[in-house]
């Protein structure tokens, strides 16, 4: 149970972590992109060897690209650096490497921060989820393509690729002209890069090492998405009850990772402290945590534990809680038997 005390105090408490480091950051610029880069060209090298080995080092390199990635987050938040301009050229060039267009995401992210858990404001940068009545409200079609997109070999499988491929190649409706550019830019330097690289190493050496890369890290990124709000005891109110310090830190996830992907996925399983403020950076969440009390009372999932929330498919109301699809029979009875 969260302290009353120290959730009113909150700001007071997390203040102290949220001013970017310039050496902290650069040297996480150094440690991440140069690794990232030499371990796709030895991917490339090891092609020559065995591609088994050219898959392990992709494995590594795609371990990397989340961490670039987490690194883009940081800069969507203003929280990598504290100049505002240094922030949005790093994060349109790791937006490039990751397929994510800058401001297109940093809009939908700030909406997702804003509504997360909020039973009223779902529907931007979140999971679609919804609740029982709503889904016995759809349609046939509708509710079939619910279940599809929350079958994890839909959302594990083919939705990464949907999502970095084809879903922020377009800008969103509303967009002003800016947002537009950085789009248009990003999608350019994807396919420059690309471009070059196949002319200089040719097409199917591209896509034997690029492939994988891609592939393993969209997982990881759509799994760590997932999992940091769908799980058990997670939150879920109507606007008139939603609570910005509940929704942190009892609707956002402390995954509890081993250390070496912790550092990998720049520490962002500290998720509770990063929804409840965006301008802590990735590298000082991890101090933030053993160091109040307050943070270490939000009971934690592990790797194994966090296996569950792939059962977890629709928000009943009533018991506050995620249910699988196999709840709906027994919604349904009780609603039968409450009539008769």
């Amino acid at each position: 149970m969260i302290d009353q005390n120290k959730k009113e105090n909150w700001r007071e408490i997390i203040a102290a972590y949220g001013r970017p480091s310039v050496k902290r950051s650069v040297w996480q610029i150094i440690n991440t992109f140069i690794p990232f880069f030499l371990l796709w060209y030895a991917a490339y090298w090891s092609l020559s060897v065995s591609y088994w080995l050219t898959l392990g080092l992709a494995c590594l390199a795609a371990g990397m690209l989340v961490r670039i990635f987490i690194i883009f987050h940081d800069c969507c938040h203003g929280s990598f650096f504290p100049n505002r301009r240094a922030n949005e050229v790093l994060g349109t060039l790791s937006g490039i490497l990751t397929c994510c267009p800058f401001h297109q995401w940093r809009h939908s992210h700030s909406v997702h921060h804003a509504t997360s858990g909020n039973l009223d404001r779902r529907g931007t940068g979140d999971i679609w989820t919804l609740t029982v009545e709503e889904y016995l409200a759809l349609p046939r079609l509708k509710r079939l393509a619910y279940r599809l997109y929350r079958n994890p070999l839909v959302m594990f499988g083919l939705g990464p690729s949907y999502i970095f491929l084809i879903e922020y190649r377009f800008n969103r409706k509303g967009a002003k002209m800016k947002e537009r550019l950085n789009t248009y830019l990003t999608n350019f330097g994807i396919v420059a890069i690309a471009g070059l690289l196949c002319w200089i190493i040719g097409w199917k050496a591209f896509l034997l090492v690029q492939g994988p890369v891609f592939l393993i890290s969209g997982l990881i990124g759509v799994w760590l998405f997932y999992v940091q709000h769908q799980f058990e005891g997670t939150y879920f109110e109507k606007d008139e009850k939603w609570d910005h310090v509940d929704a942190a830190l009892r609707g956002s996830s402390f995954y509890k990772l081993p250390k070496v992907l912790h550092w990998f996925t720049g520490n962002i399983g500290f998720h509770h402290i990063h929804h409840l403020s965006p301008r802590v950076p990735n590298y000082y969440l991890n101090h933030a945590h053993e160091e109040n009390r307050m943070f270490q009372d939000v009971a934690p999932i592990t790797l194994l534990s966090s296996l569950k929330s792939l059962n977890y498919r629709i928000w009943d109301e009533n018991r506050k809680k995620l249910m699988g699809f196999g709840y709906i029979k027994q919604f349904l009875m009780k609603e039968k038997e409450s009539t008769q």
